[in-house]
């Protein structure tokens, strides 16, 4: 009896575990669903300086997502994404406009020119990639800086497009019937505004790029990105068509800034050269590597973190130390931000290299107390499950 039961265990022992189903924990569930019904919420309770915020946080996060597949999923360095954001930004106003007094526009409907000006933000990435696939490291990111360059002339010295140093008005957005604008529409006894409208576009925005972005990466195609990161050569030996690839990740970033662009714009509701200058793109920069290179809640944490911290010491720099309005003595908000993400940069760099992003993981993968982890069968003394 007992050789039946010790061969039964050997027999136990030694065939290959069942993989049970992946299944999403309940609480995990109840969490998401808790979020989704809060962000949808928000416009019916807080006032318009959180949600233009929350907006800002919305378009920067979008933005983050095209750079973090370029540069975090793909290994292609681009210090030049605010030029691809002046793209969309400027591109819709051309598309909208009906011209008139002001800067010249072609008057297509809104949902249309936003459509195009993403399409031309593409287009122009095209046009770079050749470029982009000719160049690796440091050399691409010098190459892509010149396009800051070059758009800031073409910005401040074509008025008849981009109104020159003062900018240009942004045309409200026009969507199946329902105009984004200040007129006020009254949902349940609340007033909603520009900005409690574009919330939900915002949004609807984050959310498809998100999925799109994330199920390129956990596809062929984030595979393959990953191995021309890694190694290009490598890559190309094993039929990763390495140029193809390339190129096509700079044009489908280039459209994600294009993107975000467009919904800055309808943020501001006036475009200004100023904006879209170096500081910009090395504030994207900032944001993938905070949030964690190649992932897109990483790009989405780093883009929140990057883009309310200046929003929220301007609002509360009356109660905070060091920091004043510019000329009163002390640091201004937009400055101590800087200084703040700046100094996150370092940190993450040499104590964190994955970023928030792997900071939740171990936090979310950490053994609750009172819990015990059982081992594998076979498995040796301190290898757990």
């Amino acid at each position: 009896m007992s050789e039946v039961l010790t061969r039964d265990e050997t027999d136990s022992a030694s065939r290959p575990a069942r993989r049970r189903p992946l299944r999403l924990p309940a609480a995990r569930t109840a969490t998401g669903a808790a979020c989704a019904v809060l962000l949808l919420a928000l416009p019916f309770y807080v006032d318009r300086f959180w949600l233009q915020a929350g907006l800002f946080a919305m378009a920067a996060a979008i933005g983050a997502i095209g750079l973090n597949l370029l540069t975090g999923a793909t290994g292609q360095l681009s210090m030049g994404h605010a030029f691809f954001l002046a793209v969309g930004a400027y591109g819709y106003c051309v598309f909208a406009a009906d011209g008139g007094d002001g800067p010249a526009g072609l008057g297509l409907p809104a949902w249309l020119a936003a459509v195009l000006a993403v399409a031309v933000s593409g287009i122009a990435g095209g046009l770079f990639s050749p470029i982009a696939g000719r160049l690796r490291g440091a050399y691409l990111g010098i190459a892509t800086l010149a396009l800051i360059f070059i758009g800031q002339h073409v910005l401040f010295n074509a008025r008849d497009l981009t109104g020159g140093f003062n900018g240009r008005d942004v045309p409200p957005l026009s969507l199946f019937g329902l105009t984004f604008d200040d007129r006020e529409l009254v949902v349940a006894n609340v007033p909603f505004g520009s900005a409690e409208k574009l919330w939900y576009v915002g949004l609807l925005l984050l959310l498809g790029c998100g999925l799109f972005a994330r199920g390129v990466l956990r596809g062929r195609p984030g595979r393959a990105m990953n191995a021309i990161r890694d190694h290009r050569i490598a890559a190309g030996v094993i039929g990763v068509p390495v140029a193809r690839y390339r190129a096509g990740v700079f044009v489908l970033s280039s459209m994600y800034a294009g993107l975000a662009g467009v919904l800055l714009a309808l943020v501001f509701q006036r475009t200004v050269p100023d904006y879209f200058g170096i500081t910009l793109s090395l504030d994207y920069l900032a944001m993938i590597v905070i949030g964690g290179l190649g992932s897109v809640a990483g790009a989405v944490a780093g883009a929140a973190f990057v883009s309310l911290l200046p929003q929220l010491l301007t609002r509360y720099s009356d109660a905070l130390p060091l920091v004043s309005d510019p000329g009163t003595g002390g640091i201004a908000p937009g400055e101590a931000a800087r200084y703040l993400y700046g100094a996150a940069v370092v940190a993450v760099v040499l104590f964190l290299p994955g970023g928030l992003v792997r900071l939740a993981a171990r936090l979310r993968v950490k053994p609750r107390p009172g819990v015990r982890v059982t081992p594998r069968p076979g498995a040796t003394e301190g290898e757990e499950r």
